[in-house]
């Protein structure tokens, strides 16, 4: 059985085929004005390098982040939104929260949509979604009448209180689908039926702005992957981490926000839980930006909120963080006189210098290659057959060594350092700041750039191993094929806990019925359904929720327990004197069996059998605040057999990534082909 897995990035499309115990990866350019043309080119080229016919495809599956780029872009629908009378201006208004508290230039995006596109009507219902005032289907149809003037492609229904009560919501669209046939009409109650008015406003609205082009997108991905020849219908990686169908993407886009990051995640966890690390964190360095999240227990941490180009977004994702930290990161000396790094990034075309496309400015590529981490004679980019090494070391020299009066291989140095630094800092934040201790957890490193910094973060966020998966810069593709479906589901209760515990429970049995019928529709084996029950809670007078799983045989006290617990990991403390408010119920449905496990390699034989290097160069290691070059041996890794051991310093090199050990570490390759990287002991002072 043939199964696929596809990521479409900025620069690359990366391709995963799997065929019983083999694995095939493939990159090739993507083609950000047409993404699903580099996939069908992608699955062409796939299929003649395995050999395989398009016709034994069982199971296809893909992550894009197009929704993404589309806010990023501002390049949606024209869009319009019918709200309630008296909140038109609820984008506006948002929060208090400022991006940045004492810079006056970060400001916030611009609504998606304009003042001029967005109409009242008359109608009210109260917080517990009784009807105050009805609603004026003439007005909707008023508003249907000038949003197809004014040539409104998509439109964004949201009303006040209309997660405890759908109806205004539902009928107001059935008028304006009526009146706008062509036109995208997306309801907050499908999108993210929960209180707080500005996210569930601003969810919706971007639902709507990227909905007519996601929509084009996906369809021409169904076109094409049919034109081949492969049969299934694709399936696409939510931001849960979990996968959707493809008329669902259509219908709620914006849960596609970090389509292709959760798959990688989602990939990271069952390697490392595999390898045994269950908690570990992971990082994903890519061209232009740097992904981390913390896994706990093999499962990536949740959040019910996060931010997309500026906009909240109120719907399930991974807790992914995302720094401006890659291979293209630019790095300058400030007006005083600091070494910065990012997050502004050469980008893809005309990339870093050592690309030799025309790029001028210095970047950590340029850096890793002055200093002799990557290969002069590798060809990573389409158009490039090989490295510049003279143009990486000119930009290193005129944007950052005579700025301050340093060597060529220092100033790389420097720069390798400060974006090392500020990855670690952004896995400080996502791990110790929460409560975890990184000196019993490992990292995960992937992504084209990961493995070349992997040891260097290790050392400076003070974490003891790096695991390297085999094809580290294909992994977000392979983690589409360790995936499975699953859907969300959640009711606002908003209610003390005593009187509120009997309303969860209601809410939880209407939800368990609309998760036992989607689950029906994705699997006929009751062995493949399972379901979670999650409760959102607080204390009294408080603004934000902590997380804590239930279930239907649970008592309230056994909750609330539960909860103190959950909200002293979060938070780092509880407050068991105060009373507990609960928030949301969520139902979590997953249809399993469908994700395939990490690859156990067949065993390499003897364990002493040396492994042979095929070249040597010279490496420059930091050490200290000096930079020493040391001849280093360089490896092939897919010559290294499990059991296989190498002593630092050294270079191993793969067609997706490079990984550097430095003098004082080791690299292992374990039963399923990840290099384990270790510090080696001590030497004895006797």
């Amino acid at each position: 059985m043939i199964r696929i897995g596809i990521d479409v990035g900025g620069t690359f499309t990366d391709l995963t085929l799997l065929t019983g115990r083999e694995a095939v990866h493939h990159k090739t350019p993507s083609t950000p004005s047409a993404p699903a043309t580099a996939i069908e080119t992608g699955l062409i080229e796939l299929l003649a390098l395995a050999s395989a016919q398009a016709a034994d495809v069982a199971w296809i599956g893909h992550g894009a982040t197009v929704a993404t780029n589309m806010a990023i872009e501002r390049k949606g629908a024209k869009t319009a939104l019918l709200t309630t009378r008296g909140f038109r201006d609820v984008l506006e208004i948002a929060r208090q929260t400022r991006p940045n508290l004492y810079d006056y230039r970060d400001i916030r995006p611009p609504p998606l949509v304009p003042r001029r596109r967005r109409i009242e009507i008359p109608e009210r219902l109260d917080h517990q979604g009784k009807v105050l005032t009805p609603m004026d289907e003439a007005a909707v149809a008023r508003a249907g009448e000038a949003f197809a003037t004014s040539g409104v492609e998509a439109v964004a229904v949201v009303f006040l209180h209309s997660y405890r009560n759908p109806d205004h919501e539902r009928t107001a669209a059935a008028i304006l689908q009526k009146l706008l046939p062509e036109a995208y009409i997306t309801c907050s109650v499908d999108v993210s039926p929960e209180f707080r008015e500005f996210e569930r406003t601003s969810t919706t609205a971007l639902n709507a702005f990227v909905g007519p082009r996601m929509a084009g997108y996906l369809a021409d991905v169904r076109r094409r992957v049919a034109r081949i020849g492969i049969r299934p219908e694709p399936y696409m990686v939510h931001s849960g981490g979990g996968l959707m169908s493809l008329a669902t993407a259509s219908r709620l886009p914006v849960r596609t926000c970090l389509s292709g990051p959760a798959a990688g995640v989602a990939a990271a966890a069952a390697i490392a839980t595999a390898a045994g690390y269950p908690n570990v964190a992971a990082f994903d360095v890519g061209g232009t930006s740097t992904d981390i999240a913390l896994i706990v227990d093999g499962a990536a941490r949740l959040t019910a909120e996060r931010d997309v180009a500026g906009y909240p977004v109120r719907a399930p994702s991974l807790d992914i963080a995302v720094i401006g930290a890659g291979g293209g990161s630019i790095a300058r000396v400030d007006d005083a006189g600091g070494l910065t790094v990012g997050p502004a990034s050469a980008g893809a075309d005309p990339g870093p210098a050592a690309y030799g496309l025309g790029g001028t400015d210095a970047t950590l590529t340029d850096a890793n290659l002055v200093l002799g981490r990557l290969d002069a004679g590798a060809g990573l980019v389409a158009g490039a057959t090989r490295l510049d090494a003279a143009a990486a070391a000119a930009a290193i020299d005129r944007a950052v060594a005579q700025p301050l009066g340093l060597e060529a291989a220092a100033a790389a140095a420097g720069v390798l350092r400060v974006a090392v630094a500020n990855i670690a800092r952004a896995i400080r934040a996502a791990s110790s700041e929460r409560g975890y201790d990184l000196g019993r957890m490992a990292l995960v490193a992937y992504g084209g750039a990961g493995p070349l910094l992997a040891a260097d973060v290790a050392d400076e966020a003070g974490c003891p191993a790096v695991i390297v998966p085999p094809a580290p810069g294909t992994l977000c593709a392979r983690g589409i094929l360790m995936s499975d479906p699953s859907q969300d589901f959640v009711e606002t209760i908003l209610a003390p806990a005593g009187p509120g515990w009997p309303m969860a429970q209601a809410a939880f049995q209407r939800m368990q019925a609309e998760a036992e019928a989607w689950l029906s529709s994705e699997t006929d084996d009751p062995a493949r359904r399972d379901i979670r029950w999650i409760v959102e809670a607080r204390y009294m007078g408080q603004s934000f929720e902590a997380a804590a799983p239930t279930g239907p045989s649970d008592t309230l006290e056994a909750f609330i327990e539960r909860f103190h617990g959950a909200h002293a990991l979060e938070h780092g403390y509880d407050i068991r004197a105060r009373d507990v408010e609960l928030a949301n119920c969520r139902v979590v449905a997953t249809a399993t069996g469908m994700k395939s496990a990490p690859l156990r390699l067949p065993d390499g034989g003897p364990a002493a059998a040396p492994v042979a290097p095929r070249a040597s160069r010279l490496v420059a290691f930091p050490d200290g605040a000096a930079t020493v070059r040391a001849p280093t041996q360089v490896y092939d890794r897919d010559s290294m057999p499990p059991g296989a051991t190498i002593e630092g310093p050294a270079v191993i090199e793969e067609k997706t990534s490079t990984t550097i050990i430095p003098p004082a570490w080791r690299a292992r390759v374990d039963d399923y082909g990840n290099l384990l990287l270790s510090r080696r002991p001590a030497a004895s002072s006797e």
